[in-house]
């Protein structure tokens, strides 16, 4: 519910529910409570002052009047938010409320304290207010809503205002109200064009809603009167005048150029106001020759209308010369904008040459987020803000000159509420003051309304700007009061109650239950519900209490008895009494012994890992409970949350243990026992000491650096109880895997000393450091590393590894190396010195490689032949100074391509398709092949279209593989090597042989007799191009298995053994010099282990010879004693 406080409810009609839950007894969470002993008491004593209280509920005036019950809601409250319209959020300021902490029925709510929504009267609040309308006049639908809806007990009544004049919907059939909507049949610009306001009311009072504004969206059509050419010298300006129709509200402009949907582009020379519509040419050219439509749109409706054509033409007396520029169409000198707005400022001029648009903030900068549009022709301004109010200046120039248009931009702000006026209830005669606060721009200003009537200053009514004062406010006063904040650009509205209380005195806890501490200040309070304000007396017995030093009434009306006895228990009766009534509450109040608590031990030590136990016990008075908690560090423990290393343990009614587990260095610290009866609370503490591993060492700092040490210094960290023993330095750096121990001056560092020098360290590398502190328990963790901070330089100390060489081309020395690590190059400006020198020479050369990361040196020099040996050796330095050089070495310079072809080339073919070649290598020498190259050709074609083969190593034969049958080929052999390639050698020649037998063997037959198959087929006779046949191929192989069983024979027929049961499959094949013939169709084969059978089979291929392959079918098919 907006703007209002949604109560929970606790009431009771009768008193059967509070029985009920009184049957159901108290919650498991209040076991060991020390108000069990008094809380039936009080809830039973206090059933027949319940009733009274709920039919005693505070009453108005008016209802005094009417004998009615009224709503007690007004005394939950002095000042309550509502619901504001126009404004921001408020934030109420709610009065403290006061609860006796041992009433009995304040445990479960009063009916005063807790009221359902439903049952609670107030006056409207506004839920959804009219809001500005565009309506469509060409729309479908007639009628137009303008909606109200506000809330409120009793429901409010509606009325509507057009322009200050009151709806008469009995008057007028076209109005009528639905739910607090004002609904408009047929409306029409002339009669409902204006300002609505809705206002709601009911007995308490009425509102008056915000403005809203109806406006009709129409668009009109152009006059169809032909319009009259315009026509101008090449080079000069000119203005195409749209004149737009009757329209409402906004509309958008564009042009057409001779027919739609061609639309004028606009450039720097052409512009399309959208303040007149009209279009703006700076330099007529002939391609502008035409006509031209101006078309508007309107925003809300979409809909589209053209004028009629405008002929532009040109003249024929001459051409226009250049002129300054004239700024044609511009913003206004004073342009007024809402804040949040996009404001777009217009700025063109005519000339020629065509003029550059440039913009300028006086005394400012043009915002960032401004876009120039257009060719600069429009400045745009998004979510402008107060800041960017000023004077902006466009300015028109050419080279003939230019012209400049300022204007003022001012930012308007609507009325936003600081503060805001809350519903109050007040008893009568009391003053009421309210203020209400508003920001804008221009400043707002303020005036009050009183049931949507305007309220000014008379009488007991002080009315000042946005304050608000009634005098000895009355109940005529009551009502719907508005502060209304407004400037010339809209007004916003705070709403709020003002009710004025009228009951008789009532008290909520009735009796109350005091129990004090023997020697200690006791308070009875008296705190009755009443308005107006009731006078308290106090009495003891049937005497009235007289003040003393020891028994006081403060202002508040609480009684304080100074160090209470065991004579002052008793009743103690508080009386209230106003014009409307009187009423008694009785605080009964005992006096009990002080408690005494003992925690032990008050001091512990432990190390860390193990186990203690606190006990707490407390000595009390045995007629009340007593409830236990503690606390940790002055925190109440979680012992759900903190389980894992606290328990609760209840060892008797007065006495609790804390056992603490597995301890960990944070455990330690004071640990509290609070022990609590309904009398007094008595806290004991009991320290709890750590013993550890030492905690991180303080913030490490570099004292000094040098190229291998670091002087460092840190503070000490907590020991934990166990005194440090030894540090142990630690670094890091970009080329270390973490961190590592580095050695250090002295060894080792002992717990007393907070500095020490690290040693052994790289030159120039980046080091963090940190510091662990150990002890007899254990090592701790480590400080925070240091910051970064790099050695000095220095002279390389490692020289390259690795040093090798040889191959590269003839004459040239080839010397490689491993790169020195980064982490070792001690410094700036690294490289490598390369030093040679031939063996058996004296001076050694020497080359500088600036590069750090190279790898490699080349020295090429004619003079030497290859596989010169040279002494070798790879040193470093950097802006230091050198560094030390590697162990010489023999690297031999490069050998150079092979400079001999192979020998005995042989080449014969091995089958159509197959020829080999064997070789003998050249005679060692410089330029050894590692390996050898074949190219082939066919006879009649060039050797470069022919084909190439490596060998893997240095192997001396081949065989050349996929060549064409029955053809000459020509073949070389050349050596190479990494350098290069060799001379190759004559070519040879080979002939393959003819291609195999393309036909397959034909019919096959077999007869299988036990584990033996006869197997025939038909001779397969060679063509002339083919090879001829010098055998026959059997393939046998078992289904399942990998391996097959060859047979070879010269005639067309074999015998084969089958080993054992299974499907076998033969295939046969012709022999020839040309290779293996086509394969025969294939033969399955069944047969079972034991089993003699008798078949035989013609291959599906196989073609019928007449009578005699039909006579033997017939016979293998008929049974037979003898098979």
């Amino acid at each position: 519910m907006p703007g209002r406080i949604t109560r929970q409810i606790c009431s009771f009609n009768e008193d059967a529910d509070l029985l009920t839950l009184l049957q159901k007894g108290p919650s498991p969470t209040s076991m060991g409570s020390p108000w069990k002993p008094f809380l039936l008491l009080s809830v039973i004593s206090g059933l027949s002052d319940f009733a009274r209280a709920v039919a005693a509920r505070p009453i108005s005036y008016a209802a005094v009047l009417r004998m009615k019950a009224y709503s007690s809601s007004v005394l939950d409250s002095r000042s309550r938010p509502r619901q504001h319209h126009g404004g921001g959020p408020v934030t109420p300021d709610w009065p403290a409320f006061s609860s006796h902490p041992l009433s009995a029925l304040s445990l479960f709510g009063s009916q005063e304290d807790y009221r359902s929504e439903e049952s609670e009267e107030f006056g409207p609040v506004f839920i959804h207010e009219p809001g500005d309308v565009v309506f469509p006049l060409d729309s479908d639908e007639k009628k137009v809503v303008m909606h109200c809806q506000a809330r409120g007990n009793p429901p409010p009544t509606y009325s509507w205002y057009i322009n200050g004049t009151e709806v008469d919907a009995e008057a007028d059939y076209r109005y009528s109200f639905i739910d607090g909507n004002l609904i408009i049949t047929n409306a029409s610009e002339s009669s409902d064009y204006g300002k609505y306001q809705c206002k709601a009311g009911n007995g308490f009072g009425t509102v008056l809603g915000r403005e809203a504004l109806l406006q009709f969206a129409y668009l009109g059509a152009f006059s169809g009167k032909t319009r009259g050419g315009v026509s101008v010298r090449e080079g000069q300006g000119v203005v195409l005048m749209c004149t737009p129709p009757p329209h409402s509200p906004e509309i958008i402009y564009s042009w057409v150029f001779n027919e739609f949907p061609s639309f004028v582009a606009e450039d720097s020379r052409r512009f399309i106001s959208q303040d007149t519509g009209n279009l703006y040419i700076s330099k007529v050219q002939p391609s502008d020759v035409g006509s031209y439509i101006c078309l508007v749109k309107n925003a809300v409706t979409n809909a589209r209308v053209l004028s009629p054509p405008t002929p532009l033409t040109l003249k024929t007396d001459g051409v226009m010369g250049e002129y300054e520029p004239k700024i044609e169409v511009h913003f206004p000198t004073s342009v007024l904008a809402a804040r949040g707005v996009t404001v777009r400022l217009e700025c063109f001029a005519l000339g020629n040459p065509v003029p550059t648009i440039t913009w300028r903030k006086i005394n400012g900068n043009i915002p960032k987020k401004a876009r120039l549009r257009k060719s600069q022709a429009v400045l745009e301004i998004p979510n402008i803000q107060l800041e960017d109010s000023g004077t902006y200046e466009c300015k028109a120039e050419n080279p003939r000159g230019g012209t400049a248009f300022k204007g003022h931009l001012q930012v308007y702000t609507l009325p936003q509420w600081v503060r805001m006026i809350n519903d109050t209830q007040m008893d009568s005669g009391e003053k009421l003051q309210w203020e209400c606060k508003a920001m804008g721009r221009p400043r707002p200003t303020y005036h009050w309304l009183l049931n949507g009537l305007p309220l000014t200053s008379q009488g007991r009514v002080e009315i000042m700007n946005g304050e608000l004062t009634i005098h000895r406010v009355q109940q005529a006063d009551s009502g719907m009061y508005q502060c209304v904040a407004g400037n010339k650009y809209g007004a916003i509205y705070s709403n709020a109650e003002l009710k004025i209380l009228a009951s008789p005195p009532v008290f909520v806890h009735n009796p109350v239950r005091v129990i004090a501490t023997l020697g200690k200040d006791v308070l009875l309070e008296c705190k009755p519900r009443a308005s107006p304000k009731p006078r308290i007396t106090w009495k003891r017995g049937d005497r009235r209490i007289q003040q003393s030093r020891r028994i006081m009434l403060l202002r508040n009306n609480t009684l304080r008895i100074v160090n209470s006895s065991r004579a002052d228990e008793g009743n103690y009766v508080c009386r209230a009494e106003n014009q409307l009534g009187s009423a008694e509450m009785t605080a009964v109040l005992w006096v009990k012994e002080a408690m005494r608590v003992e925690l032990s031990p008050s001091r512990v030590e432990v190390t860390v890992g193990e186990s203690v136990v606190l006990s707490c016990k407390a000595a009390h008075d045995t007629s009340l409970d007593v409830a236990f908690q503690w606390f940790f560090n002055q925190k109440p423990i979680n012992f759900q949350q903190d389980g894992g290393h606290f328990e609760y343990i209840q060892t008797q009614s007065s006495t609790v243990d804390l056992m603490i587990r597995s301890i960990l260095l944070k455990h330690a610290g004071r640990y509290g026992c609070r022990a609590q009866t309904s009398a007094d609370a008595v806290f004991a503490e009991a320290e709890l000491l750590v013993r550890g591993p030492p905690g991180p060492p303080g913030v490490v700092i570099v004292e000094e650096i040098t190229d291998t040490t670091a002087t460092l210094s840190w503070t000490r960290g907590l020991d934990n109880h166990s005194p440090i023993s030894t540090y142990n330095l630690q670094a890091r750096s970009p080329f270390s895997l973490g961190w590592q121990t580095v050695k250090t001056d002295p060894e080792p560092v002992t717990g007393d000393m907070e500095s020490a020098m690290a040693v052994e360290l790289n030159p120039w590398v980046e080091y963090e450091f940190r510091v662990v502190a150990s002890n007899a328990i254990g090592t701790g963790d480590p400080s925070a590393p240091s910051r970064g901070v790099r050695t000095k330089e220095a002279v390389p100390s490692v020289a390259p590894s690795n040093v090798s060489g040889g191959n590269g081309r003839r004459h040239e020395l080839v010397i490689s190396w491993e790169p020195v690590s980064e982490e070792f190059q001690n410094g700036e400006g690294f490289g490598y010195i390369v030093a040679f020198r031939a063996n058996g020479t004296r001076g050694w050369k020497e080359k500088m490689v600036t590069s750090a990361d190279s790898t490699t040196y080349k020295y090429r020099d004619e003079t030497f032949p290859p596989l010169t040996p040279f002494e070798v050796k790879v040193g470093v330095y950097n802006n230091k100074g050198d560094g030390p050089f590697s162990k010489v070495v023999i690297i031999h310079s490069a050998e150079g391509e092979p400079r001999e072809a192979p020998s005995d080339v042989k080449a014969y073919s091995i089958s159509s398709s197959e020829i080999r070649v064997t070789w003998k290598p050249p005679n060692p020498g410089p330029g050894r092949p590692r390996g050898y190259e074949v190219s082939y050709w066919k006879d009649m074609e060039q050797e470069e279209s022919g084909n190439k083969q490596r060998t893997v190593k240095n192997e001396t034969s081949m065989v050349l593989t996929g060549l064409e049958g029955n053809s000459l080929y020509l073949i070389t052999v050349k050596g190479f090597n990494s350098i290069g390639q060799g001379p190759a050698t004559l070519a040879v020649t080979a002939n393959t042989r003819k291609a195999p037998p393309a036909q397959p063997p034909t019919n096959l037959m077999w007869i299988q007799e036990g584990n033996n198959v006869s197997l025939n087929w038909d001779p397969v006779g060679a063509k002339d191009n083919e090879s001829d046949v010098i055998g026959y191929m059997v393939l046998l192989k078992q289904e399942g298995r990998g391996h097959n069983q060859v047979t070879r024979t010269i005639n067309p027929s074999t015998m084969l053994s089958l080993p054992e049961g299974g499907t076998y499959i033969i295939e046969v094949c012709a022999l020839s010099e040309g290779g293996e013939g086509a394969v025969s169709s294939q033969v399955r084969v069944v047969t079972s282990s034991g089993v003699r059978a008798k078949s035989n089979q013609r291959s599906v291929h196989c073609t019928p010879r007449g009578l005699t392959w039909t006579a033997m079918l017939l016979v293998l098919l008929v049974p037979s004693a003898s098979w």
